[in-house]
């Protein structure tokens, strides 16, 4: 796009063509009006132009998001919202200029959606903490993106930015619709749906100043990890977490948030130090669950119980579950070579998540893996239709000669009959 002509607001036609390469590298799926990327894509420099030209001159509105319902673990359902791809263009805009105005002075130990930092990096430094103070506060702030106050979020906006077009913009995508699944529409007056492009940075200004800046000032002293609006806060003693435990609710409370008053727990990191006993011996933070566990010496070689991080059951079983609703026993119309690759796809990257700390305790979700692989063997090839033992041959001979093959077996989990 070539360089604009004049208008009330100045944003750069550069800006507008990152922020849509940023959003179709990240893909995600069709809004209310049910254009994809592909689709956005055909006529891409006109739908660029007509987009860049409604946010100069102050025209642009944003279209209702697309609700879409997540049934939770515990019941009930998640509400995530769903911009059109030209929303999510537009909202990117903003979020790369905000971005550079709030990273300097986001709190080093909030970690969420933000360039450079990641959700293993806040578990090691929660593991570290968990080693050396002896109590932690779980939180759980209920219904957290439902309930966001949008005037004082919109104050903190308003304190690191004066462009005009920025607070308008973010203001109408903060009172944009939901439309649900049966075409209803909502209007919001708090809260900012997940899903949005500008969402996560927003969530972080808000959680920076009612809570990151607020513990900073009032328990100078006290660590925590915060991802987005999943917190640990650790203490030295259970008196003090009680105390502090009751000081965030209160902050939180004259911020609009809740603390959950039963998801809300102090946990004792127990281990071959810590010799009482809790209420609490255990927290899942990010996916991973951090409770005693068997660990071996590096110094000796001897054992003892750690306070250690590993991947949670919940995750375990949603593992397991993706993998069985593959059905790779009854892929005989894929080749080999394509059926390695879709399981690599998706393995090697729970490997790289999950299996950072405790990687054995990823073993359990992969073993039925190679049962499905030498299921598939006995469809795919007549030679092996009629054995298992001839399959589970054929499995082991690939696994001897290509043991890089998969992803699961360069964890450890080869086939074993």
């Amino acid at each position: 796009m070539s360089e604009p002509e004049s208008k009330p607001f100045d944003i750069s036609k550069r800006l507008v063509w990152e922020a849509y390469r940023k959003v179709a590298d990240n893909k995600g799926a069709a809004g209310v009006d049910r254009q994809s990327i592909a689709e956005f894509e055909r006529d891409l420099k006109n739908n660029l132009f007509k987009l860049w030209n409604r946010m100069s001159s102050g025209s642009y509105f944003p279209p209702p998001v697309r609700a879409v319902e997540i049934p939770k673990k515990a019941g009930g359902v998640r509400v995530l919202g769903v911009p059109t791809v030209s929303d999510r263009i537009a909202q990117t805009v903003a979020a790369m200029v905000l971005e550079r105005q709030l990273e300097p002075i986001f709190h080093p130990d909030s970690y969420g959606y933000r360039p450079g930092r990641s959700a293993l990096h806040a578990l090691a430094a929660t593991r570290r903490r968990c080693w050396s103070s002896d109590w932690v506060i779980d939180m759980d702030i209920k219904a957290f993106f439902d309930t966001i106050d949008h005037d004082l979020l919109m104050r903190a906006v308003a304190h690191h930015t004066s462009l005009a077009w920025v607070l308008l913009y973010v203001r109408r995508w903060l009172a944009a619709q939901l439309q649900h699944p049966d075409g209803t529409l909502s209007r919001r007056d708090r809260g900012s749906p997940q899903g949005s492009a500008i969402s996560p940075l927003l969530a972080n200004l808000f959680m920076h100043y009612a809570f990151d800046t607020w513990m900073a000032r009032r328990y100078p002293g006290v660590t925590f990890e915060r991802y987005c609006d999943d917190v640990v806060v650790h203490c030295g003693s259970k008196a003090q977490a009680e105390v502090i435990r009751a000081g965030i609710a209160a902050r939180l409370a004259d911020c609009g948030l809740e603390l959950h008053p039963d998801k809300t727990r102090i946990v004792y990191c127990k281990d071959s130090n810590r010799n009482a006993s809790a209420e609490f011996e255990q927290f899942t933070f990010l996916g991973y669950t951090f409770r005693p566990r068997l660990a071996k010496s590096a110094k000796n070689g001897g054992f003892f119980v750690s306070f250690a991080p590993a991947v949670s059951r919940d995750a375990l079983t949603r593992i397991r579950a993706t993998i069985r609703g593959w059905r790779i026993h009854r892929r005989s119309d894929l080749t080999f070579k394509e059926i390695v690759d879709h399981i690599n796809r998706h393995v090697a990257g729970w490997i790289a998540y999950y299996g950072r700390f405790y990687k054995s305790a990823l073993y359990a979700a992969f073993r039925g893996l190679n049962a499905y692989l030498m299921r598939w063997a006995r469809r795919k090839f007549k030679s092996l239709k009629h054995s298992r033992k001839r399959a589970w041959s054929w499995l082991n001979a690939m696994w001897q000669r290509y043991p890089g093959m998969f992803a699961h077996w360069r964890l450890g989990v080869v086939p074993n009959r």
